[in-house]
């Protein structure tokens, strides 16, 4: 029997990962895969972990995707579904077309039947997210976060307790990514949502230039269309900077 934890290194597999080692569970590996476009403070909380993880004498296993996540997204040829010819790259990772998703989840199941033994899945599903229960389960995952009954909120109430937070370099500063943003995924997922989008553009220019560089190479607007407008990355700055100049007329902060 083998007992290995997924973690992406966000709140609640990194609190399932520190609890599962606080009370003594086995654990013979941790594995994470890397898309390559995480943000910076993923990558300080895994370097972290990793010596923490050497310490207790458990394995660390890094994935990556079999080619560039950018070249997956820009120049892979990949023919229509529905039409002759083909396009190139998949485009945006996010709503209906999760394909990022995939490839990290074939990758970590290639990996664990890689193992030739039985292995024990920990997964750090929150306790408040009942949506996800049923498939892990039928999946023979265990979730040890909603056993012990801990929603996302304690989740990352347990992290900050043990002096772990997501800071992120800015000009003026550091920014806690958690207290900005709902999920710490890729920087360039575009399943966030207007709230956090909004806050990238005020609070973390890099990402924000970098996503504007990707929509200028992806013919699909980032948020897609409404009502047949599109909602793209240059769409979406021009919208917050509309809201900054409101509160400003106004003056309120909104």
């Amino acid at each position: 029997m083998k007992y290995i934890a997924s973690v992406s290194f966000g709140k609640d597999s990194l609190a399932m990962l520190l609890r599962l080692l606080e009370e003594h569970y086995p654990l013979d590996a941790v594995v994470f895969y890397d898309t390559g476009m995480e943000f910076k403070a993923i990558y300080h909380i895994r370097d972290r972990v990793k010596r923490l993880l050497h310490e207790n004498g458990i394995e660390f296993v890094e994935l990556h995707p079999s080619e560039p996540f950018l070249y997956s997204m820009l120049e892979r040829k990949i023919k229509y579904r529905n039409k002759e010819g083909y396009h190139y790259g998949f485009g945006w990772c996010g709503g209906p077309c999760r394909w990022g998703t995939s490839k990290k989840t074939n990758a970590i199941q290639k990996y664990k039947k890689s193992v030739h033994d039985i292995v024990t899945d920990y997964v750090g599903i929150a306790a408040d997210e009942p949506q996800r229960f049923e498939k892990s389960k039928s999946e023979g995952k265990r979730l040890p976060l909603v056993n012990w009954g801990m929603s996302e909120d304690d989740c990352l109430s347990y992290c900050h307790e043990r002096g772990w937070y997501w800071h992120e370099s800015v000009l003026d500063g550091v920014v806690e990514l958690y207290s900005i943003l709902d999920r710490v995924s890729c920087w360039c997922c575009s399943n966030k949502n207007l709230k956090e989008l909004r806050n990238m553009y005020w609070q973390l220019p890099e990402y924000w230039d970098q996503l504007k560089d990707l929509q200028l190479n992806i013919d699909r607007p980032f948020k897609g269309f409404y009502k047949g407008t599109p909602k793209g990355v240059f769409e979406l700055e021009e919208r917050f900077k509309n809201e900054k100049e409101d509160q400003v007329i106004g003056g309120e902060n909104k």
